[in-house]
């Protein structure tokens, strides 16, 4: 027969820009507040609030200060009570916004989840050829774990599932966004595929993987609207802190009364300002002094923080299973990398062509290209484009032959020829060929394969039956800008390992080429999950990236173990992150993303924290200076009397949770450096601008309210 190079599906990856219709992190739209509004007026209800115990003594107050101004009402206590009110209303205005970014997310994702008919395969079996297929019409809704349904070119499939039989071309732009289509194809770790996903060509048998309720839709859609979001370790402990310090500062108010009496009966020509009565301070003033002093700030916005770091995985197309998955990508200490797609393009390209024991470059190419005719990879197309290169685009036509494929178990493949026999593969494998047919090796092959292998790239070695003729070289080539970004990590404190099953003489070069850490060499997946229990024995936290089944025991074992979509399901039921663009670099930026979550929620905890300190030398010198005239020193601003100082700080309290709205969404802003520097800038920016924004913005405030009557 005539040697022909065969026809092979070009399944090359073609790089599309990511799609625009993701929502922009942080940003706010005036209209969101507005729509939201009714949902954070529903959280008022007791039965809700309860479960923030900040927001809800808050709400408390606001109901007290309410029944006692009905009986004595004034203007100051109608203030009073109105701003407590509103405090309560933009706390849960914050979660209302962040929940109602979710809920577009979700509505969109909802678009996709359409009333299908699936055609259920009855006692299907591999290797039944796809004509002979007979199916029934049920609701996909019906539709089981374990089923098998076959899909035609222009379907929706019916269901998350694995491809167990064909190859076709699927649309996935209403899950990723992306237009360009996909392939999908059985076996391998590439045959995963989403319900609600379009078929374009051909036809695949498709073995459902999940029940109804719980595709992947379902899960996007519960997730991205925080039904589903349970509060994670470190939020639960910020709100026993939070609680802690209302205590306290209820303890302090309390006490602020008998104070109060006790200096009005000592101090019998005291000022009657303060609005004291005979009982003392009243009920109102001691309610708002205590709204004022309790962390309401990062109260009101811990929610709305951690839905927020979930939506800006979605907006990367990434979905996380649980907030505990986003945090735990802000505190991981080392880093799993695969070294195919991951640090290197993965088509690894042919690059030149070496001669050993006399043979000519032109020989060469030309046994290299015969052998690589029915090579269907790219780095077989790749080798057959260099060898036209060098020998003319007909070479080999005109042989006859019968070809002999890759296998495993063999590592190397080849054509038998009417006149000689040709083989390209590993060179233990090839060697060993060669001796068998009664030839030799020449004494400068082991040094030309390891000079390959030095410099980062992939010896192939072609043979013809006795004799070597010489090496392919393979480059995989180094995805620019890795290595300043494994710098980064670097200074983040976060360790770098390359993973990859090559030999440790390549894996070196790549390494080093790359800037990581440390490197596995020949890696299995056993290697993989002993890696990663090592390394998780000091307390470190792992994050590792996978596609296949046996990445799912590492996946599972991991702290972030993110699935590719294009992976299995084994795959993307064991790891806690799905990246739905599928590609490998992502980890890094999760890892980003989870650590500006955590720089957010300190940064506004130190602001509110510093906020209350700042409200209590504020107010109290204001307030008790007419009776101590040594507090007087201390009301540096000179708020015009007790009852202005104490409106002003109720308002502002108010504002500066809307004000921060913004910034609870975006996050702030992430630039890689140690924990120690984080800390020093956190302490410097939010600690002195917590202590330093509420003295200026309770002046500005005081200068307006004066000018109400009776304040």
């Amino acid at each position: 027969m005539a040697v022909e190079a065969p026809v092979a599906p070009d399944t090359t990856r073609v790089e599309e820009p990511r799609s625009a219709h993701r929502v922009a992190a942080g940003m706010l739209d005036p209209r969101q507040l507005w729509k939201a509004m009714p949902e954070a007026l529903r959280k008022l209800d007791p039965r809700t609030l309860w479960r923030n115990p900040v927001m809800f003594v808050t709400e408390v107050g606001a109901l007290l200060t309410t029944v006692f101004t009905i009986p004595h009402p004034s203007l100051f206590g109608w203030l009073i009570t109105a701003w407590l009110w509103l405090t309560v209303v933009f706390a849960n205005l914050a979660e209302a916004v962040a929940e109602s970014r979710g809920r577009a997310q979700a509505d969109t994702l909802r678009l996709t989840r359409q009333q299908t008919v699936a055609r259920r395969v009855a006692g299907w079996a591999e290797g039944v050829p796809s004509s002979a297929i007979r199916a029934e019409e049920i609701p996909a809704a019906l539709l089981r774990r374990g089923d098998v349904v076959v899909v035609d070119a222009g379907e929706l499939i019916p269901g998350d599932g694995d491809v167990v039989d064909g190859v076709a071309s699927v649309d996935e732009s209403a899950i990723t966004g992306e237009s360009a289509p996909v392939i999908r194809e059985s076996g391998g770790d590439r045959c995963a595929v989403t319900g609600g996903t379009r078929v374009l060509s051909d036809r695949i048998v498709v073995r459902i993987a999940q029940d109804p309720g719980e595709s992947f839709i379902d899960r996007m859609i519960g997730l991205v609207e925080g039904a589903k979001r349970q509060k994670t370790p470190n939020e639960l402990a910020l709100n026993l802190l939070l609680v802690a310090l209302t205590v306290i500062f209820l303890m302090a108010t309390v006490t602020l009364q008998p104070m109060a009496i006790f200096s009005k009966g000592v101090m019998a020509a005291a000022p009657d300002t303060l609005a004291i009565t005979g009982a003392g301070i009243s009920a109102v003033v001691l309610v708002s002094l205590l709204v004022c002093l309790i962390p309401t700030t990062i109260g009101a916005l811990l929610s709305a923080i951690g839905i927020a770091g979930m939506d800006r995985m979605v907006q990367r197309n990434v979905l996380a299973m649980s907030g505990r998955a986003v945090e735990a990508a802000g505190d991981v200490h080392t880093l799993l990398l695969d070294k195919t797609g991951t640090i290197t393009y993965g088509n690894r390209q042919a690059d030149s062509f070496i001669p050993v024991g006399g043979t000519r470059e032109a020989e060469l190419a030309h046994a290299a290209l015969l052998s690589s005719l029915a090579d269907r990879t790219p780095e077989g197309r790749s080798i057959l484009d260099l060898a036209r290169r060098r020998v003319g685009a007909h070479a080999g036509a005109e042989e006859d032959g019968q070809w002999v494929p890759f296998s495993a178990v063999t590592r190397m493949s080849g054509v038998d020829l009417p006149s000689r026999s040709l083989r390209k593969g590993a060179a233990a494998s090839v060697s060993a060929w060669v001796h068998d047919h009664g030839g030799s090796v020449p004494p400068e092959l082991g040094e030309t394969v390891q000079r390959a292998s030095a410099s980062g790239g992939t010896p192939l070695v072609v043979a013809e039956q006795t004799r070597v003729l010489g090496v392919i070289h393979l480059k995989d080539v180094v995805k620019p800008g890795l290595r300043e970004r494994f710098a980064e990590m670097r200074r983040m404190g976060i360790r770098t390992v390359m993973i990859t099953g090559d030999n440790p003489t390549t894996a070196r070069a790549i390494a080093e080429e790359a800037g990581v850490d440390d490197f596995l060499a020949e890696a299995t997946p056993e290697d993989k999950l002993a890696l990663i229990k090592k390394e998780q024995e000091g307390g470190r936290l792992v994050a590792m990236t996978g596609d296949g089944t046996n990445d799912a025991p590492a996946l599972a074992q991991a702290d972030v173990g993110v699935a590719m979509n294009t992976g299995t399901s084994a795959a993307k039921e064991a790891g806690n992150m799905v990246d739905l663009d599928s590609d490998p670099t992502k980890i890094v930026e999760i890892v980003e993303i989870g650590k500006q979550l955590l720089i957010t929620r300190g940064a506004l905890t130190t602001f509110s924290i510093a906020n209350d300190i700042a409200k209590y030398f504020a107010i109290l010198p204001a307030m008790f200076g007419p009776i101590y005239p040594g507090l007087s020193r201390l009301n540096v601003m000179g708020l015009h009397s007790p009852l202005s100082a104490v409106l002003s700080a109720v308002v502002f309290n108010a504002v500066v949770i809307v004000a921060l709205i913004p910034l609870a969404l975006r996050g702030v802003r992430y630039r890689p450096s140690s924990a120690g520097t984080l800390l020093a800038r956190n302490l410097w920016v939010y600690g002195l601008g917590g202590v330093v924004v509420p003295f200026a913005a309770i002046k500005l405030i005081d200068l307006v309210v004066q000018f109400i009557p009776g304040i």
